[in-house]
């Protein structure tokens, strides 16, 4: 079991599968949430959380004052656990209206349905997938985001940062022992021109 750490869900339980799944633990998921509210960007945005696993990404950020998520999840049985814990979530934020969706499919097939306007991105890919398919993704996602928004890309601290796709410039990485994560952010005009 894992928990939601703070905001309007403090507390809620959220079920760890057996096999498959690599949560992130409560110490990075705090670093991160003090890192995005720092930056300004959890309060009233769409989310999106790629290779969900137990959502606890996304529902961190939901407590936090997100106004939906979107959960991609491509295990079946995983992403029925992902509905439970939704309906404990939005439960918990009552009177606060929130919206949760739950996909079980890949997530480059998820990314290609999307519609723009996402604020905020979680990437959690088991840490065996290639550099270059996170790098594909990237590239599908650009056009899906807010100007403003961020995307946090968790990989292994001893993997190096895929090449990124020209529309986007990294702007932070913080490593917690076998953890890193990387904050990244559409690149402006003049990153692109230099």
């Amino acid at each position: 079991m894992t928990r939601i750490i703070a905001g309007d869900a403090r507390g809620v339980l959220l079920t760890v599968p057996k096999n498959g799944t690599r949560p992130t633990s409560d110490r990075v998921r705090e670093a991160l949430f003090s890192t995005l509210e720092s930056m300004n960007v959890i309060d009233g945005v769409e989310v999106l959380d790629l290779y969900a696993g137990t959502g606890a990404l996304g529902f961190e950020a939901l407590s936090r004052g997100a106004v939906s998520a979107h959960f991609v999840e491509k295990a079946p049985k995983v992403a029925s656990l992902i509905q439970r814990h939704a309906r404990a979530v939005e439960d918990a934020v009552k009177p606060r209206q929130v919206r949760c969706t739950v996909e079980s499919r890949s997530a480059v097939q998820a990314v290609a349905g999307l519609a723009p306007g996402l604020g905020l991105v979680f990437i959690d890919p088991p840490y065996d997938v290639p550099g270059a398919e996170v790098a594909a993704l990237l590239a599908a996602l650009a056009d899906k985001l807010e100007p403003w928004a961020i995307v946090v890309l968790e990989r292994s601290s001893r993997d190096p940062l895929p090449e990124l796709p020209a529309a986007f410039r990294l702007e932070r990485t913080k490593l917690y022992g076998e953890t890193a994560l990387h904050y990244l952010e559409l690149a402006s005009e003049e990153d692109a021109a230099s």
